[in-house]
């Protein structure tokens, strides 16, 4: 008596990543609570800098009491608002995005969709720029959430691009070729291709020479090119990230069909650490585009409140200059922390230069070069040892024995205990951290031994 959509079971839930925080939920760690719970690392979120946003907040009670020069401004904010959104607010994010680009680009707040999220963002510009068993190219590894954003409701299929260790999975050329003749054996049409920048689950921004293939190939194909720049406030060390609108107005394209083609989604979930706010973005060129995911918006707007509330913070120039360089300098750190500890567990990682986690390279722990051996070992890793990490399957990597780790959602203690548990992992004489108490830990604390968070490791 259901509609096909909801009794099929093509949201992707069955998908390891998705299983691994169910195993999560059920047991959750908490120093005090639950100490042999299982420790969060499958989840993005970035709460390094929690206390210079609640710091603004307590120096401006007018921005979270709803008020203006001492005023109420509740009652206007209560009443039914226009889903193009606040010009304010929206003249702010603009503004905001510029500053992360070192103002190297400029963006037009007419040409900006408000969306309750990113994850609505990307699936509303799959809507607008193709029909049902049309596809999209996406360079792998890849978000594991993609399967449900772009292709659950849309009906939009994806065709990897197969990027691999070989060159540190950057996009080439003949990768770009590979997935569209592939595409074309299946009958699919391809209407664009997606990428994230910085990457999500690599942490790598993209370099001039891929941004390039990438738009040699949307000219070459007359496809669109969607950029997911979620995590472009996360960039901590060099090289620096290149929007696309940056790459493709240095090649003098604004005259040509495919700056029209070209579409931006951003959100201030993970630079500002708000994923619970719900506020994400599409830009674009196109106004057929605009006005299309304008109207597409009302089913899922970003509140009035938190409309007025981020547009009095990002109005404040200082605290925005000031945030964004703190929390680079903190992400830094904190990775440098994590990457050092795995090194002591003798596992290395990829290297990378932003988001909020680790591309890290296990194979040497798998029993076979296969990807049954990788489920074996992540589950181990999950149900023996308390760590939901995210196997490279659910990322569809195409090598087994890669794993995404998230490393800016815990405190730095937490981070030292799942260090300590990786450590049990790799060395198997040592004793199960699960049963060790407390007092234990604090006798065997974790020591980082650096010369400088600033310095790149060895990899």
């Amino acid at each position: 008596m259901l509609s096909k959509k909801a009794s099929c079971d093509s949201h992707g839930q069955d998908s390891s990543y998705f299983l691994g925080w169910q195993e999560y939920e059920k047991n959750p760690y908490d120093p005090v609570q639950n100490p042999n719970g299982i420790i969060q690392m499958g989840l993005a979120e970035n709460q390094l800098s929690f206390d210079l946003v609640e710091s603004w907040l307590a120096s401006n009670p007018d921005a979270l009491e709803l008020k203006r020069n001492g005023g109420s401004v509740f009652r206007e904010l209560a009443l039914f608002q226009d889903y193009h959104g606040f010009p304010a607010f929206k003249n702010e994010l603009v503004e905001f995005m510029a500053e992360m680009r070192g103002n190297r680009v400029k963006f037009d707040p007419n040409k900006l969709v408000l969306t309750a999220g990113s994850t609505s963002a990307n699936e509303t510009l799959m809507f607008c720029l193709a029909e049902p068993g049309e596809a999209f190219l996406l360079p792998t590894p890849y978000y594991p959430g993609f399967d449900r954003d772009l292709k659950w409701r849309t009906g939009v299929e994806i065709v990897p691009i197969q990027c691999t260790s070989e060159n540190g999975f950057k996009i080439t050329a003949p990768a770009l070729e590979e997935a569209y003749q592939r595409a074309q054996e299946f009958n699919l049409k391809v209407k664009g291709v997606l990428v994230t920048n910085p990457s999500n689950p690599l942490g790598t921004t993209m370099t001039t020479l891929e941004l390039n293939h990438l738009i040699d190939f949307a000219l070459a194909k007359e496809i669109h090119i969607i950029s997911d720049e979620i995590y472009s406030g996360t960039v901590f060390n060099s090289p620096s990230f290149v929007s696309i609108m940056e790459a493709v107005t240095g090649r003098n394209l604004e005259d040509t069909e495919l700056w029209n083609r070209v579409h931006i989604v951003y959100s201030l979930s993970k630079d500002l650490g708000l994923p619970g706010f719900r506020v994400g973005m599409i830009y674009s060129n196109n106004q057929t585009v605009v006005s299309a995911a304008t109207k597409m918006s009302s089913f899922g707007l970003v509140s009035s409140q938190t409309q007025y509330m981020l547009s009095q913070m990002l109005k404040d120039k200082k605290f925005t200059a000031n945030y964004l360089k703190e929390n680079q300098k903190r992400l830094r750190k904190r990775r440098q922390m994590f990457v050092c500890g795995l090194k002591g567990a003798g596992i290395r990682c990829l290297k990378s230069n932003a988001g909020l986690f680790c591309w890290v390279d296990m194979r040497h722990l798998l029993k076979s070069n296969t990807f049954e051996a990788e489920k074996e070992l992540w589950m181990k890793v999950v149900c023996e040892f308390g760590l939901n990490i995210s196997p490279g399957s659910s990322c569809h990597c195409s090598e087994p024995g890669w794993f995404r780790m998230c490393f800016a959602n815990m405190s730095e203690d937490t981070l030292e205990v799942a260090m300590q548990r990786v450590k049990a992992l790799v060395e198997p004489t040592m004793v199960h951290q699960s049963v060790v108490s407390k007092s234990t830990w604090l006798q065997t604390k974790w020591v980082f031994q650096l010369a400088s968070y600033d310095r790149e490791p060895d990899r």
